[in-house]
């Protein structure tokens, strides 16, 4: 017989309260000029555009609506935008409102999972720390696919505490539901948590070991099924008849799930990767990259004071009880924490600062479990300690990651955390009027550098490929903007590699003529995130200096005449309306007004015309979609108006073991059609060969 929950009294006129202010400033935070950012990440939202006019892309996550090619994730994300969309209409709010929903209801999920654990103070501490890291204020006014895996994280770990509260499998398979929706969001980053979660169910389940056995295996059931049901129809629905399966190279998801988003994140081996080969140029692995300058200031705030609140967890309830509920809700969220941040931090392939908001849950859980649980027993020294500890280590990585960033307000943080700290030693003698000043004072010297970080976050808009955090200018530095190891992001703009490679940077400060704004990107992304005129931004274009700034361009140079390289295809182009008004012309007889090189400078041209946008050769414009003998074949049928030369038309997949095959499309269209330049935008109509095509 399973042992009965604790009662729980029912919440009061305050707590509730204070849980309504929680949860409507983050919807404040979250929501507050959400318009600014435009689209956000016009590759996403231009599959958005695609889910809302055509059933078929909805279901598959096609970047247009005719189906040529996929983005390179699953599709969970875009069904929940897409379905927006067809309901509100296509606008910047239609888009990114849900991600801020997302938000707010998992910290509203955070909260209810950590009180049913240890009280409403800690419940709410947790929500809080959530809502104020800074990646998480960027990430739930975006509309990047992590928004929605946060939710169905937190979601799951909800589900297994729950479960073990009478030991009934199934919450345990359901918490295998909201990880395998998790996978089809992000895929494998989804299982991160699994063996936490796993762990946790066998050492405290109220149960028989076979029956935490049974369960576990049937969660395992609940999850694959979960998961794997689109990834089957996917697999066995004709390819002739679909599209084609982007980020693959044999139009395989299995292959998108194992290769370019799975283990090849972890090994850099990552076929068709715009970084190429092992390693990738994504920075220097090891123990410290979460808190150097690519990522220190997204989420490492509060990642010193976890860990040491995580030790102190684990020592109070060391001698507990094998059920013991604060002990396996410790284990499940510094399982979480450990597990994950290992990844992030050894991964070789792929990784952008904005991953860390999946830490971000796990931060503010064992921040407010352990501050609550040590807070009880703060007769005992070791609990004053680690509590003391707690906040001096905040107060003073805050101190570190503000540099040179309101001088006042590091100050003051470094200031109030030694004074708190110090009164804490002795918070047990206290009389409680002061003990509760001493517990506020700890929460303004933890929370303020965090909180003030996020703040400058929401007032900024946010765009394109890589966003970052923070305030104009200061996003992505490690303590006292010097960076971190390997030299990751430089300055505001720059992206160094190993030993400082690749440093002409991922900023993408708007730009003008291929000019960003005073030669330099800010927060590594533009103020509007889009490249005027046709040109790309300031995006890591190969010979770019280390702040992102790069010498003025026009379209038209680079290979074939059509500009390009690897960091432009990172760049969305907001077309100028001469542009815009060809594209339109005569759009209902064609089935793509338009081709381009790359996703994103696809769904610039898509967005903008409200039409149909060929991505050739995908995200990175090294798929084999479509090869050149099928896009020869669209074109002889008028099935395309338009091929888009600029950035990316040059994307060269042999350097990535990707496809050559757009940049075979680009040399092609070249040689068969007339450029034209209208308003710096080289275009070339398709349906007017300058003579019979040749091969």
């Amino acid at each position: 017989m399973a042992p009965e929950p604790p009662p729980r009294r029912r919440r009061t006129l305050p707590e509730r309260a204070s849980v309504a202010v929680l949860l409507v400033g983050t919807g404040f935070l979250y929501l507050w000029n959400l318009s600014a950012s435009g689209w956000a990440n016009a590759f996403y939202a231009a599959a958005a555009q695609a889910g809302g006019a055509s059933w078929k892309a909805w279901f598959f996550g096609s970047s247009d609506a005719a189906n040529a090619i996929t983005v390179d994730k699953t599709p969970a994300a875009l069904w929940v935008a897409g379905l927006s969309v067809r309901i509100f209409g296509l606008s910047s709010w239609s888009i990114l409102v849900p991600q801020a929903l997302m938000g707010i209801a998992a910290v509203g999920v955070l909260y209810a999972t950590v009180r049913r654990t240890s009280g409403h103070a800690a419940g709410l501490l947790a929500g809080a720390v959530l809502a104020l890291t800074p990646v998480a204020t960027l990430m739930f006014r975006f509309n990047n696919p992590d928004a929605l895996l946060v939710l169905l994280l937190v979601a799951a770990v909800w589900a297994t505490l729950r479960g073990l509260e009478r030991g009934h499998g199934r919450w345990l398979a359901l918490a295998g539901v909201f990880l395998g929706l998790g996978f089809l969001t992000k895929m494998l980053q989804a299982f991160l948590i699994v063996p936490a979660l796993a762990a946790v169910w066998l050492l405290a389940a109220p149960t028989g070991l076979g029956r935490r056995i049974r369960d576990l295996l049937l969660a395992g059931v609940a999850l694959v099924a979960a998961a794997g049901w689109w990834v089957l129809v996917v697999e066995v629905w004709p390819a002739a008849s679909r599209p084609y399966i982007g980020g693959s190279q044999n139009n395989s998801v299995m292959e998108l799930v194992l290769g370019y988003n799975g283990f090849g994140r972890l090994t850099g081996d990552e076929t068709g990767s715009v970084g190429g080969g092992a390693g990738g140029g994504w920075g220097r692995t090891g123990i410290g990259r979460l808190f150097g300058s690519e990522m220190g200031s997204e989420a490492a705030w509060l990642i010193p004071a976890a860990l040491i609140l995580l030790v102190g967890l684990l020592w109070l309830t060391a001698r507990r009880p094998r059920t013991d509920r604060v002990r396996a809700a410790t284990i499940a969220w510094g399982g979480w924490l450990l597990i994950t941040g290992l990844v992030f931090s050894f991964m070789a392939g792929i990784i952008h600062p904005y991953y860390t908001v999946a830490l971000a849950p796990a931060i503010g859980a064992l921040a407010g479990t352990g501050a609550a649980e040590l807070w009880r027993i703060r007769t005992t020294t070791t609990a004053r300690v680690h509590l003391a500890l707690a906040v001096a280590v905040s107060a003073a990585w805050a101190f570190a990651l503000l540099g040179s960033w309101l001088p006042w307000l590091r100050w003051t943080v470094l200031a109030l955390g030694v004074l708190t700290a110090g009164a804490l030693l002795g918070v047990h003698k206290l009389p409680r009027l002061l003990s509760a000043g001493v517990v506020s004072a700890a929460v303004l010297a933890s929370l303020g550098g965090t909180a003030a970080w996020s703040g400058a976050t929401a007032a900024q808009p946010h765009s394109g490929a890589i966003p970052s955090s923070g305030p104009s200018g200061g996003g992505m530095r490690g303590p006292g903007g010097m960076a971190g190891p390997g030299g990751g992001f430089r300055g505001t703009g720059g992206f160094g590699g190993p030993g400082g490679g690749l440093r002409g940077g991922f900023g993408t400060g708007q730009a003008t003529n291929g000019q960003a704004p005073n030669g330099q990107a800010q927060s590594g992304q533009a103020p509007s995130g889009q490249a005027q005129h046709g040109q790309p931004g300031a995006s890591g274009i190969p010979g770019g200096t280390a702040g992102g700034a790069r010498t003025p361009r026009t379209a038209g140079t680079g290979f074939g005449g059509m500009g390009g390289g690897f960091g432009s295809l990172l760049g969305t182009t907001t077309p100028p309306a001469a542009v815009t008004t060809l594209l339109q012309e005569d759009a209902s007889e064609y089935t793509w007004v338009a081709a381009a090189v790359g996703s994103n400078a696809a769904a610039g041209y898509q967005l903008a015309a409200d039409a149909p946008v060929m991505a050739v050769g995908g995200f990175n414009g090294t798929d084999p979609a479509p090869t050149l003998t099928q896009f020869r074949q669209d074109v002889t049928e008028g099935r395309i108006h338009w091929f888009v030369g600029g950035a990316g038309s040059d994307a060269r997949g042999s350097n990535t073991g990707g496809s050559d095959a757009a940049a075979q499309i680009a040399q092609w269209v070249q040689r068969n059609f007339t450029a034209r330049t209208v308003d710096g935008v080289t275009l070339y109509d398709l349906t007017n060969a300058t003579t019979s095509p040749t091969p």
